[in-house]
């Protein structure tokens, strides 16, 4: 029984919930589990990381601009060392809040030896997330729906593009990690996924179709193995 292949995802557009979640996921849930998804499988056995350099960040955000303040819309904003630097460490703390969300479950493979300590996780979102002083700001595009984007409080003061970026990721962690979707929060075992999702159903298991799929093959093999 042969082994459904998997492709890695393209760079700068992670993983993501699936379009039925899509639709109705708030925001923030959205922005938080893209977040945590550009850690994910490479399609060849390991884990790869699409924030390993500042033009990954810089590509991520342009993907991701509609949920984010207007100063870093496509285009506006690039990525430097120093932005990636810190943006993976927010990173680091969502992913060791999800995993401390997920228990009795397991973490994600790709975090289960390297999880920050809970107390650390939370100061790092709490201190980011005070970083820039925001309010929320409704707007309404022609022809599409209701958009509310965190956004500085006094418009036209000089704000670092890397604090905003690290305030709104942050924020979109806390409300995520105290709203209700926390609640259908799991890590995917299937043989080599890496991904955090939401359980849609009280039967999935798996975070899409293929993981399930290499989940039952997996398990078809082992229940098939000779002795020795």
């Amino acid at each position: 029984m042969p082994e459904p292949s998997e492709s890695p995802a393209p760079r700068g557009r992670s993983a993501s919930p699936s379009p039925e979640a899509a639709r109705t996921a708030p925001t923030a849930t959205l922005l938080t589990l893209g977040l945590a998804a550009t850690v994910r499988h490479d399609g060849h056995g390991g884990v790869a990381d699409d924030l390993d350099v500042p033009d990954g960040l810089t590509a991520w955000v342009r993907a991701h601009a509609g949920a984010l303040p207007g100063a870093l819309a496509a285009g506006r904003f690039r990525a430097d060392q120093s932005a990636l630097d810190a943006v993976r460490g927010v990173r680091a703390a969502v992913r060791a809040l999800f995993a401390h969300a997920v228990r009795p479950g397991a973490p994600s493979p790709a975090d289960a030896r390297r999880l920050l300590p809970l107390g650390q996780a939370v100061a790092r979102l709490n201190e980011a997330a005070a970083g820039v002083p925001t309010v929320p700001v409704l707007s309404w595009p022609r022809g599409a729906g209701p958009v509310v984007r965190d956004e500085p409080i006094a418009p036209g003061t000089s704000v670092a593009c890397t604090d905003l970026l690290l305030a709104a990721l942050a924020r979109a962690a806390l409300t995520f990690l105290t709203g209700p979707d926390r609640e259908r929060l799991r890590a995917c075992h299937a043989p080599r996924c890496v991904r955090y999702f939401l359980k849609d159903h009280p039967r999935q298991e798996w975070c899409r179709p293929a993981c399930g799929n290499r989940a039952r093959v997996a398990r078809h093999h082992e229940r098939n193995r000779g002795p020795g």
